[in-house]
């Protein structure tokens, strides 16, 4: 499947260099716009999505339980958010495609959309009629609002991708509070398969180097380099 909306650290484009999920069920436990899930899509997919944020964990579960035909009834001209007929979180929805990449959600439309640079990758009738055809696919996916502590430890594959300790992004549910040391026993104890991301630089467990991605932050419209790292619990990493 292709990206629900784009979320500011999203893995969607990175997820295809990481290994496969091992097990018939994936946890996210910081899931935002669970890119490794999305990009890692069967069928006979378990997906378990827990998050902290309140407007991310309402969207997934409009997501979860909308119908094709109410996505393809919402608007195309967006001016601003607050001025359109629909839900709370159709709106929320709509916001994140007028700015991608971004950790709020906007009510107008950034500038990158209004030159029309690449109009199919930001809010549009592209992109509208690719989530009503994916909603249908995700009726068994749950979301569930929690801090990983309290995730029942579950034989997964467990995609581990919080607010990095290192050059992160302060989040609505800001990484502040996160105890770094303790979840990286947590990690250590999870069942099944895991993966961790992190920035270079993250000492909370032994990363290895992963990959130099250069993805667009969208909310400046400039490319930045993100050194990546990650630990598994298995002996390979897919590079």
């Amino acid at each position: 499947m292709k990206p629900f909306f784009c979320y500011f650290g999203g893995k969607y484009r990175v997820a295809a260099h990481y290994p496969p999920p091992s097990h018939a069920t994936v946890v996210e436990p910081f899931a935002g716009a669970a890119g490794y899930a999305t990009r890692w899509y069967t069928p006979k997919l378990v997906v378990k999505l827990y998050e902290l944020d309140p407007i991310i964990c309402s969207l997934w579960d409009y997501l979860i339980k909308v119908r094709p035909a109410e996505i393809r009834r919402l608007p195309l001209v967006v001016e601003h958010t607050d001025d359109l007929r629909c839900c709370m979180e159709a709106k929320v929805l709509i916001g994140f495609w007028l700015n991608k990449g971004t950790v709020g959600v906007h009510r107008v439309p950034s500038s990158r959309f209004k030159s029309g640079d690449r109009p199919n990758s930001h809010w549009g009738e592209v992109i509208r009629e690719r989530i009503a055809t994916q909603v249908a696919l995700v009726k068994q996916w749950t979301i569930k609002q929690s801090s990983y502590e309290k995730i029942p430890n579950i034989r997964a594959t467990w995609f581990i991708d919080p607010p990095y300790s290192v050059r992160g992004c302060v989040y609505p549910c800001s990484s502040v509070n996160i105890d770094y040391i303790k979840l990286g026993a947590w990690s250590r104890g999870r069942k099944g398969q895991v993966i961790v991301c992190e920035n270079d630089g993250a000492k909370w467990l032994p990363f290895k180097h992963f990959r130099n991605f250069h993805p667009t932050v969208y909310g400046d419209g400039q490319s930045h380099q993100s050194v990546e790292v990650v630990w598994t619990n298995k002996e390979r990493v897919t590079r």
